[in-house]
């Protein structure tokens, strides 16, 4: 109990203020489906995503922070026990992208090794396209880190990046990585494979079907590859 009197004491004026705003629509129902959807790895609030959502960009557009805070609060929200927050933290984060500097990377880094799971690290995927168009000298020295970790979110992250590139995908880059993670085990890095070279399909089908067809794949991977172009 005074642990929790200190925390609350302790919590950032933004975050408070959101804390009240959140609860008012939490639901327990939904919580605990939440919850066991994500396999009892976090707790919920209950919010609705179009809820959360609309909170969000309200309480973004209407309560200010600073940039120079931003790294502290977004710390403090991913400790937070509740799902919820570490949504507000991505979508606060991705807000601030016109004044994001090259080292922001560091905390979006921080939010993909940090109580990782496929839907913060999917989420992260919007920060990491767009950090290495705005900081384009950053993208080899950090994806082909992150493709060679031994983390395997890190790892999701340098084939994801590019997912909405389109044209602009860097497909030897793309290949390249695929091909470095191709012989992987872990369900979350063959789907990530498969999931990058079903949206390239979309921009160029012959190249994921040469692809396919010059590379030995996981069998998820492929699957999930060919999925638009078989359904056509």
């Amino acid at each position: 109990f005074r642990f929790f009197l200190f925390y609350i004491r302790c919590m950032h004026p933004y975050i408070s203020q959101l804390k009240k705003t959140f609860e008012q629509y939490a639901n327990a129902e939904k919580a605990a489906g939440a919850k066991a959807y994500m396999r009892n790895q976090f707790e919920y609030l209950g919010l609705t995503a179009s809820i959360r959502q609309s909170i969000s960009k309200t309480y973004i557009k209407t309560q200010m922070l600073e940039y120079k805070e931003l790294e502290i609060v977004v710390k403090e929200l991913w400790q937070m026990p509740e799902r919820e927050y570490q949504y507000f933290a991505i979508d606060l984060v991705a807000a601030f992208k016109k004044q994001w500097t090259k080292d922001i990377i560091t905390l979006i880094e921080y939010i993909l090794i940090n109580k990782s799971w496929w839907d913060t690290v999917d989420a992260t995927s919007n920060l990491t396209g767009a950090y290495f168009t705005l900081f384009p000298g950053q993208k080899n020295p950090v994806t082909s880190r992150w493709n060679r970790s031994r983390n395997i979110w890190l790892q999701r992250s340098s084939i994801l990046f590019q997912l909405k590139y389109k044209k602009d995908t860097d497909t030897d880059r793309l290949a390249k990585y695929i091909i470095f993670l191709a012989s992987s085990k872990e369900f979350f890095v063959q789907k990530a494979i498969g999931w990058a070279l079903r949206e390239y399909s979309k921009t160029d089908a012959a190249w994921v079907i040469h692809f396919v067809k010059q590379n030995e794949l996981a069998p998820l991977s492929q699957r999930e590859a060919l999925k638009r172009i078989n359904a056509r």
